[in-house]
């Protein structure tokens, strides 16, 4: 009797073998997008096709928003992921784990690379990034001279900004030597006495942005002393030049709006600026008045004289005290003049003598042991250190017996300085003896 089975049983049966097929779980694929939905959770719906075939694929949301492209209808792909079952409709499907476009592979991988490289080295860093002028009066502008961008960017400062002056670095910005101009045109613009500097074009395919993802074209940016605003392509692109550039803009006409104030804008400005200026000129003016008039009314400015009077009679007074601190002072020396003048000490000076002359006799007395006991005991070290200096001297060592032997005035210290028939000095306390040498005998 034959064993009937449920769909759903079937269907993970179906799962469990693509699951463990290892060639079904990693496969890489290449077809056009059809039937493509945005789920409002951020889940990617399509199907992969080509000439023949067709093929279910999902790309949950965690993996979609690394994407670095918009996938649209009839865009021709690259997808890695894994093929597995539904098994609510029993379809098998691929689930995408990673999707380019076709066709510019290796232009995201050079790009990655670039990208990577760029900001190791630092120039994507916040510090590295120059304020755009508020106020600009020239503005620089490199892009192609035909075409829609140099046109939006020129009618939009016209409009907003008029007073700005503009000019134009035309260069190449799509094609092999795009890149070489464009940085040309960079450093020829900061020859110039420019406020801000532009530097971008439309939009276009990756292919035709690929100048701005030029490493060439990222160092001349980084390298410039006036600030860069990039304009490349449209809101949803982003190239290597946005990364290095001092500011981005979404498109060529934000470009020109970032760059220059609204006139009507500046305008309220300085309509302000002169309403608060005026404000507060006016309210200096009327301090001022205040304060002359209330010196107009004061006692001084009405009477002048007031003042030196005041003066003259704190001299006065000052003088005043002056002359009797004088005379109190004169009165003072006075009375101690006349108490000196009067001491006993004064009329008979003989008697400081007579007081203190035993005292006198004591202390002579007493300086001339003093004297006496200091010379004899230094007499008794000199001596002393007299003999020392003879025990040290040679003359002191050959009193002694010894003798100092000497050939040509160089002192003899070893019989290796001797050799038979040399003549030699011999020195001794009371004397020289010349001597020739016989005989050497060694210990």
């Amino acid at each position: 009797m034959a064993s009937y089975i449920t769909v759903s049983a079937l269907n993970n049966y179906l799962k469990r073998k693509f699951d463990a097929d290892a060639n079904l779980g990693h496969v890489y694929l290449k077809g056009e997008i059809s039937n493509y939905k945005l789920h409002s959770r951020g889940h990617l719906y399509f199907s992969l096709k080509d000439e023949t075939s067709v093929i279910s694929a999902i790309m949950f949301e965690t993996n979609a928003r690394s994407l670095e492209f918009t996938p649209k209808e009839g865009t021709k792909v690259f997808v890695e992921g894994k093929v597995t079952v539904y098994e609510g409709s029993g379809k098998y499907q691929i689930v995408v784990t990673k999707m380019q476009p076709d066709g510019i592979g290796e232009l995201y991988i050079a790009y990655e690379k670039l990208k990577a490289k760029l900001n190791e080295e630092g120039l994507f860093k916040p510090e590295h990034k120059k304020p755009i002028p508020k106020y600009p009066k020239k503005i620089g502008i490199v892009t192609a001279p035909t075409g829609a961008a140099i046109r939006d960017i020129l009618s939009t400062i016209k409009r907003r900004y008029p007073i700005a002056e503009t000019i134009l670095f035309p260069a190449l910005v799509q094609g092999d030597t795009a890149k070489t101009s464009i940085a040309n045109q960079i450093e020829v613009a900061n020859t110039y006495d420019l406020d801000v500097l532009i530097v971008g074009r439309g939009g276009g395919s990756i292919e035709d942005l690929w100048a701005f993802n030029e490493e060439i074209v990222a160092r001349a940016i980084f390298a410039s002393t006036i600030p860069i605003i990039s304009a490349v392509g449209h809101e949803v692109d982003f190239t290597i030049a946005d990364f290095v550039a001092d500011l981005r803009a979404p498109t060529p006409t934000g470009a020109a709006e970032l760059a220059v104030p609204n006139i009507a804008d500046v305008y309220k400005e300085i309509s302000s600026f002169t309403i608060r200026l005026s404000s507060a000129i006016t309210n200096k003016i009327e301090l001022a008045k205040k304060r002359l008039s209330a010196l107009e009314c004061s006692y001084a400015l009405k009477n002048p004289l007031a003042i030196y009077e005041v003066k003259e009679q704190k001299l006065s007074n000052l003088i005043d005290k002056l002359e009797a601190y004088i005379k109190t002072c004169l009165a003072n020396c006075q009375n101690r003049l006349q108490k000196v003048t009067s001491s006993y000490i004064l009329k008979n000076p003989l008697a400081i003598y007579d007081r203190d002359r035993d005292k006198i006799k004591l202390l002579k007395t007493k300086l001339v042991s003093g004297m006496n006991s200091y010379m004899t005991l230094y007499n008794k070290n000199y001596e002393l250190m007299v003999g020392k200096l003879d025990l040290l001297s040679p003359l002191g060592i050959l009193k002694k017996g010894y003798s100092v032997v000497t050939k040509k005035d160089k002192v003899i210290s070893s019989v290796g300085d001797l050799k038979r028939n040399d003549s030699v000095d011999i020195r001794l306390s009371d004397g020289l003896v010349q001597a020739k040498i016989e005989n050497i005998k060694e210990k």
